[in-house]
């Protein structure tokens, strides 16, 4: 697993492809930090971190299509997925393997940000458990939304369908909270809070707020191994269609 882990973190950095998603998100990073700071009316910068990284959950929907939409997609469009489903590794490695690194790229991505936190530091404060808080959770959405891409895209050999496809489900999962505020859906107390629970943008408000729950880590690690688990299946079954 460990070769096919290097093989895909190499792919990424031997093309522009991460080095331009990490320029992005640091550049729409740097527009909430600056954001912030100027509307802050104190000398000293106490702001909250995680409510940047809460400002991010919505625009981050739009970068990880385009890390995970090559992950299978490449693979059947240049007919390097015979090669893959004949090596010895099972299916669980080859998507644990592309995952972890794609997971990589995104951790990478994320220690880019870390210069703020150091000079908010040398010039104001840091709430450091708040912080600690936004980034964990920022973390698990960011491999939730990787889970999501890496299953769309083991649908499609085109790899802007499973951009386009990819997005429109991450879409779907920001807002489906806002289904539980339809009018007949507030008749159905039951539904609408199971719908509320089941929201990625509202478990994060613990995390955006700095306050830590087992329930919400729980939450979006049983849905990273849920769609990794469906993603598994797809994959294997595309192995056993080709004999």
């Amino acid at each position: 697993m460990f070769s096919l882990y290097k093989k895909e973190l190499q792919s990424y950095f031997f093309s522009p492809l991460a080095y331009i998603i990490s320029a992005l998100f640091v550049l729409i990073y740097s527009l909430s930090f600056i954001g912030w700071i100027t509307s802050l009316t104190k000398v000293s910068l106490t702001f909250s971190f995680p409510a940047i990284f809460y400002d991010q959950f919505f625009y981050f929907i739009f970068l990880v299509p385009m890390l995970t939409m090559k992950s299978f997609a490449e693979e059947r469009k240049s007919n390097t997925e015979v090669l893959l489903m004949s090596t010895p590794l099972n299916v669980f490695k080859i998507v644990m393997g592309k995952f972890l690194a794609i997971g990589t790229v995104f951790l990478m991505i994320m220690a880019l940000t870390f210069i703020y936190p150091v000079i908010t530091v040398i010039y104001g404060e840091v709430r450091w458990s708040g912080l600690i808080c936004g980034y964990i959770g920022f973390l698990l959405w960011g491999l939730g939304c990787i889970a999501i891409g890496m299953l769309v895209s083991s649908f499609t050999e085109n790899q802007i369908i499973a951009a386009i496809l990819g997005e429109a489900a991450m879409m779907i999962l920001f807002f489906i909270d806002h289904f539980s505020d339809i009018k007949w859906m507030q008749n159905k107390p039951v539904l609408s809070s199971f719908i509320s629970s089941m929201s990625p943008k509202t478990r994060f408000v613990g995390f955006a707020t700095g306050v830590f729950k087992l329930s919400d880590m729980v939450f979006y690690i049983t849905f990273i191994v849920l769609i990794l688990c469906w993603t598994m299946i797809s994959v294997e079954k595309r192995r056993w269609n080709r004999g």
